[in-house]
Order: C-alpha cells, then structure tokens, then sequence
C-alpha cells in the first residue's frame, strides 16, 4: 500500500476525531452548567492533532526505514544467493528488480532481476502492511488518550495554540538554518578558493578567463580570475539598462493607475500589469533572442555600429520590462498611502492636478518609490536566463551597449555545469560569485526594507 494511501487514511481518521471530539465537547454547555474553558472546536483540533501527528510522525521514520528493510529481506531470500559481489552489476540487478516489481518498469535487462521481483514486490507489501497497522494503531492510541482527557474544565485551547506555536516556530527556525545554512556553504567554499587566488586579483582584476589547462605547461595553465568584468555587467545589465526603462515606465505606470485612471479601468489594467511578474524568465529569454536582439542588431548596422547579436542592450530592455510590476506596484501603493489632505491642500491652494503629482504626492511618496525600485535592483542583478540567451558569455569590460557582456549569475551557471571537480579554482571561483551576489542582494534588500519602514512610520 502506497504512502499516499496511507496518508490520506489518516486524514479520515482525523477527521472523524475532530467530529468526534467536538460532539462530546458540545455537550458540555448547556442550561445550568458551568461555562467550559475552551470552544467544541478547540476540543476537536486537540484529539485531531493528537490523532494525527504522532501517526505522521511514525510514518515518516517508518518510510525511511523500510527501504533498508525491504533491501535486507531479498538480499537474505534464497533468490539473492546467486548475485555477484559489490559492485555495479548487482547494484543494476537489485535495481532492475525494483523497478519491475513497482510496475515502473516491464522489462528487464538481466533474467536475475525477474527472478527477484517477486521477492521485491512480497517484501514491498509485507513492510507497506505493517506500516500502515502501526500507524493507526498509534494513531488510535494517540486520539483515545486525547479523548479521554477531554472535560469542561480541560484547557483545550491553551493545549492547541502551544501547539500551532511550536508549528510556526520550527517553521521559523528551518527559514533561519535554511539561511545559514546557504551562507555557510558559500563562505566555506569561498575560502577555499581564496586560499588558492588571491583575493585582492579576484575583486579588482580585470581578466576573467577561469579555464584551466590540463597540464602545467599549457598556456594560462593558472587561468585569470579577475572578476570586475563580470560586476560591471552585472551592473550595466541590471542596475542601469534595465533601471532606465523599470523607473519611468513603472513610475508613471503607477501615477496613471492612482491618479488619472477610472476605477473600471484600474482594476483591469493593474492585474494585466502584474502579469508580467509571473511570466517565466525562460520566456523573456525567447523574446530577447529572437525578437529583441535581432532588431537592435539591425538598429546598429543601420546607424553604422558594429552591433553584436548578442549585446547588453537587449537583454537590459527585456529585463527592465520584467520587473516593471516591482516597481509599479511599490510606487502604487505609496502614492496611494499619501494622506488624502496633502492632495486636497494642494488642489485648495490652486495647483493643478500634474502640478500636486509633481510637488506633493511624488515627493512625500519617494521613499516607497527608492525601495520599490531598490527591491527591483535586487531582483535584476539575480537574473540569469535572460543574460545567458540574450546577452552572450563574453566577459567584456565595455561601456557600449550593442557589445556582448556577461553577468555574475551567468558565469555561475557556466562554471557549474557539467562534471566539475570541486577541488579546482575554476568549481571553486562559482561560490565565491555567489558569496559576492548574495552580500550585495542582502545589502540591497535591507536598505529597501529599510527605506520603507521609514516612510510607513511617517505615514502611519
């Protein structure tokens, strides 16, 4: 029996727990009877928890612990007796057998494997039916000892929020150890490939070719790690191309929603808007290399520039597209918390309409605009897709747009893919990008959080 099946069997059982619980707690009240400590409800959710979380709790470990049971009972039938030693061939027979005896899989390759699948799809289902008894069985004993508990004085209420507390907590502790987690990888792989280049050459070099030689007399057998290169794409692409057509675009996006658009039209065009958010960057990728690009090709051959198919231009204006709703929708919102009086002082005193946008409301709303656009800087830099379709592999220092230029995240996904050994600079170079991207989207995202807690405490 699968787990989902098991999984959804207790469900039912607590279901018919909490039913259970609450019928007996609804009992409680009534004429001439103290008032109980907790709500029916609450009564029902503490049998239903205690149904239902110890079972889970079991089938998780027993789900982790029955693959070793399973593999343990074909390998002592008298089926396995004829398997080679360690090694490959037997680890592909053993898996064969699996396969054919979970149905993923018909044929075999070995005529050992049919042989073990019997064997395989007996032991599947002796462990699956033993799992599936003791988990109602504690799921049993776990909702009557909660059950019997249950009485007008019993602080139900008291027992669930500790409950659900502990919930959001662990939830909050595996967020915070997610995190440090990731940045101690980064910081540990980090120093490893510090300790092989000098730091100073990685963040002030302007050479950036990672390719190592196989043998030490080859040329650039120590490969250049100079990544200013890969930064000042990064920066070009995302915090200057894409920022110059985000900002206005998205500014003035939101000032037409707030100020000048009908309600009718606002609620139509403000999703529409946000749907840009949720395209997949692969998308936006295909639209630059086939649309965009092209066309900028043509623009610069057109004006006597030597114009790359792949340039920084066209990967910046798909990306400032992209997240246009990042900024629009911070400007929106802070345009709209503006108090109303501002604006009804400013059109009392004479001031038109363009006038009060212009004085009043863009001025007092420009802290939520900086961090709206701060958020959408941070969200740019990260891009990967898009650069790697659009905007080549080249690490070129160069301020022309129409030229082929490369970005952190690209460089990241290069260097990544494929058999790396992880013992080279060039494996290694790939965290150190990332321990350097990662520093500067924290750095962004807390001055943004800042700047807008700032304004809300303003306007609040």
């Amino acid at each position: 029996m699968s787990l989902a099946v098991i999984a959804l069997l207790l469900a039912g059982l607590g279901l018919v727990a909490w039913l259970s619980a609450r019928a007996r707690a609804a009992a409680f009240a009534g004429p001439g009877k103290p008032r109980p400590h907790s709500l029916p409800g609450q009564h029902g959710w503490y049998v239903a928890l205690w149904t239902i979380v110890p079972a889970a709790i079991f089938l998780i470990a027993w789900s982790n612990l029955s693959g070793n049971l399973i593999y343990s009972h074909v390998l002592a039938s008298p089926e396995a007796q004829a398997l080679p030693g360690f090694g490959l061939q037997r680890s592909t027979i053993l898996n064969e057998a699996y396969a054919l005896a979970t149905g993923a899989s018909t044929t075999a390759f070995n005529p050992q494997a049919h042989r073990l699948a019997p064997v395989y799809a007996e032991a599947i289902s002796f462990y699956s039916w033993i799992g599936l008894a003791v988990t109602l069985l504690v799921a049993f004993a776990g909702g009557a000892w909660a059950f019997t508990r249950l009485s007008p004085n019993f602080r139900a209420r008291t027992r669930v929020e500790r409950i659900v507390m502990g919930t959001l907590l662990l939830a909050s502790l595996i967020a915070v150890l997610t995190t440090l987690g990731i940045v101690l990888s980064l910081l540990v792989e980090s120093l490893r490939f510090f300790s092989m280049v000098n730091p100073l050459e990685f963040l002030f070099g302007l050479n950036w070719s990672p390719q190592m030689a196989i043998r030490a007399d080859q040329a650039g057998s120590s490969g250049a790690f100079g990544a200013i290169p890969l930064f000042w794409g990064t920066i070009f692409i995302g915090a200057i191309i894409a920022m110059i057509v985000a900002i206005p675009l998205g500014l003035m996006s939101a000032i037409y929603l707030t100020q000048y658009a009908r309600p009718r039209v606002r609620a139509w065009m403000k999703p529409i808007l946000e749907i840009l958010a949720g395209v997949p960057t692969v998308v936006y990728g295909y639209f630059a290399a086939m649309t965009v690009a092209p066309a900028i090709r043509d623009l610069g051959l057109s004006l006597g520039i030597a114009a790359s198919t792949e340039s920084a231009l066209a990967a910046g204006l798909v990306m400032g597209i992209m997240i246009i709703p990042f900024v629009s929708s911070m400007a929106d919102d802070s345009i709209a918390a503006v108090p109303q009086a501002m604006r009804d002082g400013s059109l009392a005193m004479g001031a038109t309409t363009s006038e009060t946008i212009k004085k009043v409301l863009v001025p007092a709303a420009l802290p939520g605009v900086v961090g709206g656009v701060l958020l959408a800087v941070s969200r740019a830099i990260g891009e990967t897709m898009i650069v790697v379709m659009a905007a080549g592999l080249a690490a070129n220092l160069t301020a022309n747009p129409f030229d082929s230029v490369t970005t952190v995240t690209t460089q990241i996904v290069q260097l990544l893919t494929g058999d790396q050994e992880f013992d080279s600079p060039k494996t290694l170079a790939a965290f150190a990008l990332g321990l350097v991207l990662f520093l500067v989207t924290l750095a962004l995202n807390i001055v943004a959080l800042r700047v807008v807690k700032k304004y809300r405490e303003a306007y609040e």
